[in-house]
Parts: structure tokens; sequence; C-alpha cells
């Protein structure tokens, strides 16, 4: 078994599609099919279902795509490793983050990042937390900016950034706007919810919440991006609990402090893989950000 026919494996596993894959990989079409077939045959397994639209992945396929996106992240750690001892932080940078990540301004951060290490190509993905962690731990993403979701394994790890208490906003003709007071989950059980798909940080916090609580909520406006949720607040459409630093962006929305929520905190880290499958872009993120005044203010 290669690299190549692993790199050439998965390019069509992303893809879908063998002509797109080789057109992305710049080889023939004709030689990357020879070379999943001659990986097909050292496994004795197929390992993509071959359509006129486009190739799915066999159960083979799938159980090898994760080992494959390992061998060839670490073989990836490898090579930047060796640049680094002798001085130079080369390679990709490939970072995950949530939106309005609190403690941390990525653009400013990636910003400089890319004055210090013109070398290094970046690349940034936005999903949410729960997504990010598992990109991070099977080697698609050197690191991701997250809520923190679960607890440190022997493939992630976790540095906090920063922790906030959650706020509900609401329209200011909103009867809880006009009363003014901290509010509990008790008091938001017959309010109709905008929030965010379940995968979002912010999302699996307020579940948390209400179910310890024991308190039964309706999201009925569900979306992906903090501008939108405002918007449908601002409209009185419905509430939304959020990280309290989302207060910030809507100076026309009225806040009040979710209490009486356990340790509902909203806590972000940077999500990493062990320390030694680390790389050195990654470690140099991480000092610049520690470093390079790209902190922001959560709470």
């Amino acid at each position: 078994m290669e690299l190549r026919q692993l790199r050439h494996f998965v390019a069509v596993a992303e893809d879908q599609h063998f002509t797109r894959a080789a057109e992305r990989l710049l080889v023939s079409q004709s030689g990357l099919s020879a070379s999943i077939r001659a990986l097909e045959r050292e496994l004795r397994a197929p390992l993509f279902v071959r359509t006129t639209r486009r190739v799915t992945l066999t159960e083979a396929g799938r159980a090898l795509l994760a080992e494959a996106e390992r061998i060839l992240a670490q073989v990836r750690a490898a090579h930047e490793a060796v640049a680094a001892v002798q001085g130079v932080v080369r390679g990709t940078l490939a970072l995950g983050t949530e939106q309005c990540i609190a403690g941390v301004h990525v653009a400013g951060l990636l910003a400089a990042f890319r004055r210090r290490h013109p070398d290094v190509e970046i690349r940034l993905r936005q999903a949410g937390s729960g997504a990010l962690a598992e990109e991070v731990a099977a080697g698609r993403l050197d690191l991701a900016f997250a809520y923190r979701t679960q607890d440190d394994t022997d493939q992630l790890r976790s540095v906090g950034l920063t922790s906030e208490p959650m706020t509900v906003l609401c329209h200011p003709s909103h009867r809880l706007a006009v009363a003014g007071e901290p509010v509990t989950p008790d008091d938001l059980a017959d309010e109709v919810f905008v929030d965010f798909h379940p995968d979002w940080g912010p999302r699996r916090i307020t579940d948390a919440a209400f179910a310890a609580a024991g308190v039964r909520r309706t999201v009925a406006l569900e979306v992906n991006d903090v501008h939108g949720l405002l918007d449908l607040v601002d409209e009185n459409l419905g509430i939304a609990a959020v990280p309290r630093h989302f207060r910030h962006k809507r100076a026309s929305l009225s806040a009040l402090p979710l209490k009486d929520t356990g340790e509902a905190e909203y806590e972000t880290v940077a999500l990493l893989p062990p320390a030694r499958a680390t790389s050195p872009a990654a470690r140099a993120l991480l000092s610049l950000l520690e470093t390079g005044g790209c902190r922001i203010p959560g709470a």
C-alpha cells in the first residue's frame, strides 16, 4: 500500500466522483482508476459503489477512510516537524471555528499568522462544535475554536479560552423586556425560541440547561447563522438564549440574565490533537494567540 494510493482514495471519497478527483489531483482518470483498483485488490475488498453519476463508499471504504485520513495527517505532520526544526513553519494550517466564537478574534489572528508565516497555506472551515471535534480527532483539522462538548480523550485535547453566562435576547416590547427581571427556564416554558442547529455550542448548552430544569421548550425557528437569529428576534418572532457577548451585536434587543441553570456556562476552547500529533503550524497559531493580542473578551 502506497501513500499515493491513499491520497487518491481520499480524494475520490471526498469528491464522490473519479473525474473531479482526477482533475483536483492533476492525474489522468485512467491512472486514478487503476490506482484505486490496485488498492482494492491488495485489500481484497471493494471500496466504492460506482454509478454513472457518482461513487459512494462501501462499508470497507468507510472503515479505510478514517485510517487513511489519519495516516496522511501524520505524514504531513512529520514533514512539517522536520521543517520546523530547520526554523521554517510551512505546509498547511487547517482551522475550524464556530461563528462569532468568544475569546479569539479569528480574522485578526489569521491575518497576523499570515504575516509571520507566509509560506503556510491557510484553510478555514466553519461548522458546529460537535462536527469540529470529530474533524480534529480524525486529523482533518489541525485545530478548532469551539464550545467544549466533551472531556479530553486520547485523540482530542482542549485549551480553555474563556467562559461566560448565557443571556436571553428578546424584542424591547416583549413581556420579558417590559418586566426587566432575570429569567429562569420555568419562566420561558411557553415561549417560542429562535435557535441554532443542534450541533452548535449555544444550542447544546441551552438544550442541556432546560433538560436539567425539566422544562420543555419550543424551537420553532432554527437557523445556521448568528445574524439570521438576531434578525428574527429583532422582528419579535421569538426569543433566543445565547452567550452573553452576542448582546453587543444588536443594541436594539433587550438582554436578560438566564439564571438557575446550574453550570450552564458557555465555555470556548481550542480543540487540538494530542501534543505529539499537533502540527508546528497549530502550535505557532496558539503561541500567536497568547502573545499577539488577538484575544477578545467573552464575558
